[in-house]
This record gives C-alpha cells, structure tokens and sequence, in this order.
C-alpha cells in the first residue's frame, strides 16, 4: 500500500480533503463549519466537520447516526491538549461518535488521554481516531480523490495556484517594461499619467515578491514564460493560450 503524504497540504487543505473523504464514504448532511472563507476556521468550535451516516441493524433496521470530526494536520504526534474541544463539543451536544482525523498519528499521550476520558466518564457517543494507516486503507483504489488533493506525487492546487501567480506576475511585468520603455520615449500612443503612475507602484510590488524578477534574455525565455503561464492556466480550469494580464 503506498503511504500517504500530507505535507503539499496546509490545515484547510487537509480539512477539505477529510470532508470529501466522508462523502466518498457515504457520508450524508455534512457540514465543514469553517464559518468563514479565510483559510483558517476560527468558528468551528472545535469540530471541523458534522456528518451523518446511515446504520443498518442485523435486523436490517435503519437509523442515522451523526458524527462530529476534529481534523489535525500535524507533522509531529497529535498532543492531548488539542483534543479536549471536540470532547466538550460532543459531551454537551451527544452525537453518536466524536471521530479525531489525524494526518499523521495521534501521540502515545493522546491515546492515554481517550482511553482514560472514555474509562472515566463514560460518554454517551463513541471515540474513534483515524491515522494515515486508516486513511491510506480508507481511500485505496480512489483515484479521482487522491488526484485531486495531489497525494501522488503531484503538486498540490495551492502549489499550482502560486506558480500561475508567479508567472502572470512575470509575464505582466516584462509587458510593463516595455510599455514603460515607449511611455518614457515619448510614443504619441502613451497612456495618461495617473494610469503610468499606478503601473510603476504596481511594478514594484511584483519586484518585492520576486527579486530576481528581470527583463528576459530570449525569446526562448519569453515564451517558457508564456507557455507555462498558460499551462498552468489550463490545469485551473481556463482555455489554451490564455496569456492575458
């Protein structure tokens, strides 16, 4: 089985990709309580995820059960202070299962505190943890989710996403110097002064991000430039050749 690797992806990455994974898995009503488009989920109250899921009885009765998920994106062991949100979420809420997914593993530590919470109070929902081992056997065969969140080997859609940014800022500014290059020699066709003024300050921005960023020495160069702008654009979704700044 060929492990996974969740270091292309950031906190909201990660948590995107546990929601997708609950729906691959059957999973219904879910709810990623980000609370917010920024990348960060401050009003989660400490569950990441709410969800449902279908039980069938050996009778083959039917009832839902809901489970409420804590994702944690760490590269080290997931520590037993970062659990006890999700426990008090749960505790006065009573879902059927408080399920902790971990990009890794949960510490030594941590599984001594669930095991003690659980031997201790009691809860009337269920704790379960899933580690990379699970989610590597949870999404085995499921080509479409892992090419999606890039866990082959590919980049990550944050990755491409930079690199397009990267290269429209590239591309844009060597059009700027030339345009800047007829403007300062007088071409009848220049723009209006405010328009030239806010082209400068924009200038050096790109010149902040990128100080290595220079007039190309090629043609070849130029249309590298081009043509991974457009190749990157193609991969988001645009037409080809799509160059515009």
């Amino acid at each position: 089985m060929q492990s996974l690797e969740f270091n292309g992806l950031d906190e909201t990455d990660f948590e995107e990709f546990c929601y997708q994974l609950l729906n691959e898995l059957g999973f219904v009503n879910l709810d990623w309580r980000k609370g917010t488009d920024l990348k960060g989920s401050p009003s989660d109250r400490g569950g990441d995820i709410v969800g449902q899921r279908e039980h069938t009885d050996i009778d083959g009765s039917r009832h839902v059960e809901t489970w409420f998920v804590d994702c944690k994106h760490y590269k080290r062991g997931v520590p037993p202070t970062e659990l006890s949100n999700l426990l008090s979420w749960a505790q006065a809420e009573r879902p059927h299962v408080a399920l902790f997914i971990a990009s890794g593993f949960l510490s030594n530590a941590s599984k001594d505190y669930l095991s003690d919470y659980e031997n201790n109070n009691r809860p009337p929902f269920r704790i379960k943890f899933w580690e990379r081992p699970v989610l590597a056997k949870l999404t085995e065969g499921n080509r479409d989710l892992l090419a999606r969140f890039l866990l082959t080997g590919m980049r990550t859609e944050s990755e491409i996403l930079a690199a397009e940014q990267e290269f429209f800022d590239r591309v844009w500014h060597e059009r700027h110097l030339l345009f800047r290059h007829r403007y300062e020699a007088g071409d009848p066709g220049r723009t209006m002064e405010e328009i030239y003024r806010q082209a400068l300050a924009a200038a050096k921005q790109v010149k902040a991000r990128y100080p290595d960023v220079c007039p190309v020495e090629s043609d070849f160069e130029w249309g590298m430039w081009n043509g991974k702008l457009s190749a990157l654009r193609w991969v988001l979704g645009e037409e080809w050749d799509f160059l515009d700044t």
